[in-house]
C-alpha cells in the first residue's frame, strides 16, 4: 500500500528526514544529561529508530528496516556528530528543531499506521501501532536517560494526541477507501499543525477530575505542587 501511495525514493527520503530530526532530539537530551559521545549516539539511535523497530517486530516485518538499510543506522550518527560539535547552535535553533520534530511526528504516525495495516492488522490495531511508531523512540530515550517519559508528564505540551489524530485519520481514510497521497498528506499535516499549536499555546491533556486528596502530588523538577 505504501508503495502504491509514494515512490520508493520518496518513502526513503521521508523516513530519513524523520529519523534525522528525532535523532537530533535524542542527542540534545544526552548533552543536557552530560553524557559522553557514546551516550549521545545511543540516545540518538534509540530515539530515531525505537518506534519503527517496535512496529516492525510486532507486525513481523523482519529483519526490521533499520537493520537492512545502512542509511537508517548512519543518519542518527550524522545527527550525533552535528550536535557534538554544534550543540550551542542547535540549542539556539530549538524552535526550528521543534518544527522538524513535529513534522517527523506527522510523517511517522501516518507511515506506521499504513504499514501496520498493510501487514494485516485491523484498523484499531494499525492506529495504535502508528502512534507507537511516532512516540515510541521518545519514550525509550527518556527511560534510558532516567527521566519520566515526556509522553506521560502533565507539564509537557501535547505530543501523543497529535499522533493519535493523524493515525485515526489514516484508518478512517482506509475504512472509506479514500487513502491516497493527498489524504495521507492531510493526515500528516493535521498531526503536524496540532503539535505546533500545542507548542505555541501550551496545550496539555487534562488531569484527573477533583484531584484534592490527602496524598501529596508528585511534580516534575522546577514546577510547583498544586493541591
Amino acid at each position: 500500500m505504501l508503495q502504491d501511495l509514494f515512490t520508493p525514493s520518496v518513502l526513503h527520503a521521508l523516513d530519513l528526514a524523520g529519523i534525522f530530526v528525532f535523532a537530533i532530539s535524542g542527542a540534545l537530551l544526552a548533552v543536557r544529561k552530560n553524557f559522553d559521545v557514546f551516550g549521545m549516539a545511543v540516545l540518538a539511535e534509540v530515539t530515531a529508530l525505537g518506534g519503527g523497530l517496535f512496529r516492525d517486530l510486532v507486525i513481523g516485518a523482519v529483519p526490521p528496516a533499520a537493520f537492512t538499510d545502512l542509511g537508517y543506522f548512519l543518519m542518527p550518527l550524522v545527527a550525533t556528530v552535528l550536535v557534538f560539535f554544534l550543540h550551542p547552535v542547535v540549542e539556539r535553533t530549538q524552535a526550528a528543531v521543534n518544527v522538524f520534530d513535529a513534522a517527523g511526528l506527522g510523517l511517522f504516525c501516518v507511515a506506521g499506521t499504513t504499514k501496520a495495516y498493510e501487514y494485516g492488522l485491523g484498523l484499531t490495531q494499525s492506529a495504535v501501532l502508528g502512534l507507537a511508531t511516532a512516540v515510541g523512540g521518545g519514550v525509550l530515550r527518556d527511560v534510558l536517560a532516567n527521566e519520566a517519559p515526556s509522553l506521560l508528564r502533565w507539564d509537557r505540551d501535547l505530543y501523543a494526541v497529535p499522533a493519535i489524530v493523524g493515525s485515526t485519520m489514516v484508518v478512517l481514510f482506509i475504512r472509506f477507501e479514500a487513502l491516497n497521497p493527498f489524504t495521507s498528506a492531510v493526515a500528516a499535516l493535521a498531526a503536524f499543525i496540532l503539535r505546533l499549536l500545542a507548542l505555541r499555546y501550551h496545550w496539555r491533556a487534562p488531569r484527573a477530575w477533583n484531584r484534592r486528596s490527602a496524598a501529596r502530588e508528585e511534580t516534575a523538577p522546577g514546577t510547583k505542587a498544586t493541591a
